[in-house]
């Protein structure tokens, strides 16, 4: 389920953490971005370095119902460039392979925008970032789910993200 809109009496505000967890919800955001509005890689990129992309996110805990302002700060941006040119490069190795790993109950069809985009970033991850183990890739994916969806999700791309790191001989 996504989050709904914030109000103050269920809103607090945090800090992210830095770096690479940055780097990886704003790729999903970016992903997602281009999914809507049909935007290039390029253009996403060049806002997201101009800093226009990125900088806060609401995101919702499921246990308290308390929606969190979370503040961005100091992303990745090797990491963000890498996975977004990895998606571009590898765009339709990375849905075959998101395809191939999904189960039948719940086909290619029926993943949202907000999942393809988790799973995306997730696979373009495993696919060009060799020195980041493929436990941690799928953990920090499997968070970023946390922060969009309450319901079944999260494990969904649990499961999606490490039949594909075995698939790919990582795991």
């Amino acid at each position: 389920m996504a989050a709904t809109p914030a109000s103050p009496q269920n809103t607090r505000t945090s800090r992210a953490p830095h770096g690479r967890s940055a780097a990886r919800l704003a790729a999903v955001q970016a992903l997602y971005q281009t999914e809507v509005t049909g935007e290039s890689i390029d253009t996403i990129i060049r806002d997201f370095i101009s800093g226009r992309i990125g900088g806060i996110a609401i995101v919702s805990d499921a246990d308290t119902e308390v929606e969190s302002v979370v503040q961005l700060e100091e992303p990745d941006t090797e990491l963000f460039v890498a996975l977004m040119r990895g998606v571009e490069t590898r765009g339709s190795d990375i849905d075959d392979m998101i395809r191939g790993s999904v189960s039948a109950e719940w086909p290619w069809e029926r993943l949202e925008m907000t999942l393809r985009s988790i799973l995306r970033a997730g696979a373009a991850e495993l696919l060009t970032q060799a020195e980041i183990p493929p436990k941690v890739t799928i953990a920090e994916y499997v968070d970023v789910g946390h922060a969009f969806y309450d319901g079944p999700e999260p494990r969904m791309i649990n499961a999606i993200l490490d039949r594909m790191a075995k698939a790919l001989g990582r795991a």
